[in-house]
């Protein structure tokens, strides 16, 4: 048996979206606050609705208009997949055709670079709900960049916003003028202006870039946000293990190998790297009516992406059909890459159901710092990297999700299709 009947997942999905979309375009009867008593996204097996409560004003903000709140149908923009983000790493070789990128050898050490642009632009968050972004190549996230350990990373950044940006990398930057900070090297890049970005990709890992440019929680809410994967070079943990692990105990050859063996599966480069499914996931949220409290949560931008439409049951999914589950096979690794760019609230998390997992706090080290593990939490730019085995489930639907309850209901509520 599935974990989870189809049409129930199908129901309970456009069930809770259709509550958001209602109480982001005036339904007062319904807001972010209310509790969906029966759900059971805190692991019941029921799967039903509690009663709604009456929510808030939804009419606070500030003076200005910021939400365009379309007319409530399927989404519209169609430039933006989440489930073409989900598996898609800029490499300099290969990624977006909106991300012009390339790779060569310059003295000596391989660079890696890409071209991003600052644009102001409306995505959509939820079937016919609107937001008014900042983005980085007209996205949210923005792209992910995956280099390996010891690259030079080379972002040439040109400004065509109505705002000053920078970029700030989570990276071990030598050069301050590097940094991307209003008070460091060229400071905030002015509307028509360019700057050329250079970091070292040090230390392997999952990294976060965003904007740096004051006020500061503005700049992240509106999307200037993404991932930087830095592979791990096999030949170095070979040479300076110690690095890769939190381990204070004797290093042996067979220890070594298993680090060496770990350094190549997270390597895009050797073929290792072919049998692991990698995904990245960034848990953002949105403030619809910018009153300082969030309206909409989601794993990559668009609320229930990952949730299930119509289907047959068999892995097939409605043509056109914009939400379904990530679709894995229950014999291959399953390897994702978390990061946490939520404004305005403290922590934001990430629980499985029927399953465990090997959590990599920051992806720095090659043995797990949480092993066997169903629940993580993240503060604003944490990140972290989650080992998943399906090998032994049985087909069908399993859950994952925010596990605070309001955030899971409001959109950060997804689910893997083993197979």
């Amino acid at each position: 048996m599935p974990s989870i009947d189809y049409n129930n997942a199908a129901e309970v999905t456009e069930q809770l979206e259709d509550r958001l979309v209602k109480s982001l375009v005036g339904d007062t009867s319904v807001d972010r606050r209310t509790v969906l008593g029966g759900l059971g996204v805190a692991g019941s097996a029921a799967l039903g609705f509690g009663s709604t409560q009456a929510g808030a004003d939804p009419g606070r903000g500030d003076e200005n208009e910021h939400g365009n709140f379309g007319a409530v149908d399927e989404y519209r923009d169609t430039d933006f997949d989440p489930h073409e983000f989900l598996t898609t790493f800029n490499t300099g070789e290969n990624g977006q055709e909106s991300v012009p990128q390339r790779v060569y050898e310059e003295d000596g050490r391989t660079v890696r670079e890409f071209e991003f642009t600052a644009v102001d632009t409306t995505i959509t968050i939820a079937p016919g709900i609107e937001f008014e972004a900042w983005t980085f190549n007209g996205q949210v996230p923005g792209p992910t960049i995956r280099a390996v350990e010891g690259d030079l990373i080379r972002v040439s950044f040109e400004n065509h916003s109505q705002h000053a940006h920078t970029i700030h990398p989570h990276l071990k930057n030598l050069d301050p003028d590097m940094d991307g900070t209003p008070q460091n090297g060229p400071g905030v890049i002015d509307t028509g202006e360019s700057f050329t970005y250079e970091w070292i990709a040090q230390p392997a890992g999952t990294h976060f870039y965003h904007c740096h440019t004051l006020p500061l929680k503005e700049h992240m809410h509106r999307g200037l946000y993404g991932t930087i994967i830095v592979d791990p070079d096999p030949r170095r943990a070979e040479e300076n293990p110690r690095e890769y692990v939190n381990y204070h105990g004797p290093i042996d050859g067979e220890f070594r190998e298993r680090l060496i063996d770990e350094a190549k599966s997270r390597n895009h480069e050797y073929a290792e790297n072919d049998a692991v499914n990698e995904m990245v996931m960034v848990m953002n949220s949105f403030d619809t009516n910018f009153d300082g409290e969030n309206e909409v949560y989601a794993a990559n931008t668009r609320a229930f992406a990952y949730g299930v439409g119509e289907s047959d049951a068999k892995g097939n999914w409605k043509a056109g059909e914009t939400k379904h589950p990530i679709q894995i096979d229950k014999n291959e690794r399953q390897r994702v890459y978390l990061v946490n760019a939520t404004e305005f609230d403290f922590i934001n998390s990430f629980h499985t159901h029927s399953q465990f997992f090997d959590y990599y706090d920051h992806g720095t080290t090659l043995m797990p710092t949480s092993k066997t593990v169903d629940t993580i939490m993240q503060t604003q730019a944490q990140r972290g990297i989650i080992e998943l085995d399906y090998s032994g489930h049985q087909p069908g639907l399993y859950m994952f999700h925010a596990h605070q309850s309001e955030f899971a209901e409001l959109g950060w509520m997804s689910f893997f299709e083993v197979v």
